[in-house]
């Protein structure tokens, strides 16, 4: 014979109760995970660590970054159907709108609409010129780096340490590329007259990315 179950304990066993800000919280770790792994393949590209193959990697990098928008669409998407914020439209697309962890929010919000429009920016990079497209595109650091404070500012994981581990593991290639890179342009600055003509430049970037 089963056991009796109380309407309470089927209360804080139904999965259906907490099913929108599960899935919230899984699309914002994926989104997170995929944003670090693009971030470090675009920086390995660009820094010279990865020289051959370079078509498939370029599509591997395209594929990852329109991953990194889905799972941020999932992940602002579902909170509005969470019944514990009770979130509108606005308040998980428009900054500083929410009154919940107002700060963090809008931080994250910033975060998800920059690696949109800076993802999506790829595809105009023809007409945005390669040079004006590739100073652009160095914003999306700074994006990943907003979605890094909004994650362990208010992700309900942040105090994980399954969580913590997993972000350093995957986070921490991006964030020495990132160093070498700024380093390497610091170095060159000097020697500025030595750079390659704006024609060459523009050939090998057209020949990177396509």
């Amino acid at each position: 014979m089963l056991p009796s179950v109380t309407a309470p304990s089927l209360a804080l066993t139904d999965p259906s109760k907490y099913l929108f800000w599960i899935t919230s919280r899984a699309a914002g770790t994926v989104a997170l995970i995929l944003a670090s792994l693009t971030v470090g393949l675009g920086l390995a590209m660009a820094t010279g660590v990865l020289k051959r193959g370079g078509p498939d990697r370029r599509h591997v990098h395209e594929i990852l970054s329109l991953a990194v928008m889905g799972a941020i669409a999932v992940h602002a998407v579902s909170l509005i159907g969470d019944t514990y914020l009770h979130a509108s439209v606005l308040d998980v697309t428009v900054p500083f709108v929410f009154s919940y962890k107002t700060l963090a929010t809008s931080i994250g919000i910033i975060a998800g609409w920059g690696l949109i429009f800076l993802g999506l920016s790829y595809y105009l990079r023809r007409r945005i010129g390669q040079r004006r497209w590739r100073w652009i595109h160095r914003f999306t650091a700074l994006m990943w780096v907003f979605g890094l404070i909004h994650a362990f500012t208010e992700g309900s994981d942040s105090g994980q340490l399954w969580f913590i581990a997993l972000i350093a593991l995957t986070a921490a290639p991006a964030v020495v590329l990132l160093l070498i890179r700024y380093l390497a342009d610091d170095e060159h600055e000097p020697g500025a007259a030595a750079r390659p003509k704006p024609k060459d430049r523009d050939r090998a970037l057209a020949e990177q990315y396509g």
